[in-house]
């Protein structure tokens, strides 16, 4: 089965309302007909806007970058699944390790917000990944493996087809550094093979898995030739329009 190819930028706080749709239509201004998903992560304030203006472009989709995992009720300041829905959101970022570690989200917590988010028929990128001080002590495949089963191992087949999963070494993140491209295929491999010991080889074979840990214009090329590598989870460099598309045309 041929995997689906995903680039998807996570603008995490960043871009005031004019700010973003400036970028947005910058992408979308020089991005070249492909068969690769290009994905915006937006801040809440630009859904709806950034929705209306990709309207029309089939390579290009909406990502929220979090969601509460009720529907609805008294939780002042949060966002839920059905309200992205509405706004256009194709795609919902969870479990990134900024969640994780300055708001102490859980994988039992995730899997509540995953649920969610496909109640709602949209799709969600599942972040995972280990600290620095996990891969050093050898514990970073057990520990992904953790993270693997307990957030997405309740799913049924259907619904594990449309999961797309993100690893991010927490120790490639805003920090210059980037797993070489056989430690990004050497876990990337990894998760697949969870998979296909859950799931069986045809969803673990269709299983789309990114990358994300400061992948550059420089480094995309190499990072995304890897067999398991299917795409990238952009931060830094979804910022920048002519940096984004680089690594969009790398794929």
């Amino acid at each position: 089965m041929k995997r689906k190819k995903i680039v998807a930028g996570n603008w995490k706080m960043y871009m005031d309302y004019e700010e973003g749709r400036a970028l947005a239509n910058a992408v979308i201004s020089h991005l070249q007909p492909s068969e690769t998903i290009v994905v915006l992560g937006t801040p809440y304030i630009h859904l709806k806007g950034i929705s209306g203006l990709i309207k029309g472009v089939s390579s290009l989709k909406l990502a929220a970058q979090n969601c509460h995992q009720e529907n609805n009720g008294a939780y002042t300041g949060e966002v839920s699944a059905p309200m992205l829905k509405s706004c256009g959101v194709d795609y919902v970022i969870l479990g990134h390790s900024e969640r994780r570690e300055y708001f102490h989200e859980t994988d039992a917590l995730i899997a509540r917000k995953i649920d969610a988010v496909m109640a709602q028929g949209m799709q969600p990128i599942y972040c995972c990944g280990e600290r620095l001080e996990v891969r050093e002590a050898g514990e970073h495949e057990a520990l992904v493996s953790r993270q693997v089963s307990e957030a997405l191992f309740h799913l049924n087949e259907e619904q594990m087809r449309q999961v797309v999963i993100a690893y991010e070494p927490v120790w490639a993140i805003g920090t210059g550094k980037t797993a070489s491209p056989e430690q990004a295929q050497e876990m990337h491999r990894h998760i697949r093979s969870l998979i296909r010991k859950q799931y069986g080889d045809g969803i673990a074979e269709g299983l789309t898995i990114l990358y994300g840990g400061s992948v550059k214009p420089g480094n995309a090329a190499e990072l995304f030739g890897q067999p398991d590598v299917d795409g990238g989870l952009i931060g830094g460099a979804s910022l920048k329009a002519e940096d984004f598309i680089a690594i969009v045309e790398s794929i």
